[in-house]
């Protein structure tokens, strides 16, 4: 998780570059946890990530939205507040996966949350742990 804040407080940078377009921001922020990995879904081009196969993050083919599972009720609670930046996904959004706009202004911290929150949904409990500080 500290790689994850550690890329957000430096202002979003890929290879020590920064970047202002959301797919490398999304795509340096997957990557940053543990044992993530790209691979595209099905026939599609556009990135997805996954962990232990299993996906967590998918981008459009226009790259304009990307989509993450959602806790239960989170869903409903930003696509209620904010409809502009949110919305139910069609396939999985049944499933209680969220819908992000990437074309729009984003809460960078607030993505981070749900892609972490997606992850740990995801990923084996031994990669999530790594993920939290260790207990004294």
């Amino acid at each position: 998780m500290e790689t994850v804040r550690r890329f957000l407080r430096s202002g979003g940078t890929v290879a020590g570059v920064v970047t202002t377009d959301p797919v490398e921001r999304l795509r340096a922020l997957c990557l940053a946890l543990p044992e993530a990995v790209e691979k595209p879904f099905g026939g599609h081009t556009s990135p997805s990530f996954r962990v232990g196969d299993k996906l967590f993050v998918m981008v459009s083919e226009d790259r304009t939205v990307m989509t993450c599972k959602g806790a239960p009720g989170v869903q409903q609670e930003l696509v209620a507040a904010e409809p502009d930046r949110f919305f139910v996904p069609a396939y999985v959004g049944h499933k209680g996966w969220v819908g992000a706009r990437l074309d729009v202004e984003q809460d960078w911290d607030e993505l981070a949350d749900l892609v972490t929150d997606s992850y740990r949904m995801t990923a084996p409990k031994r990669l999530v742990r790594l993920l939290d500080p260790p207990s004294v």
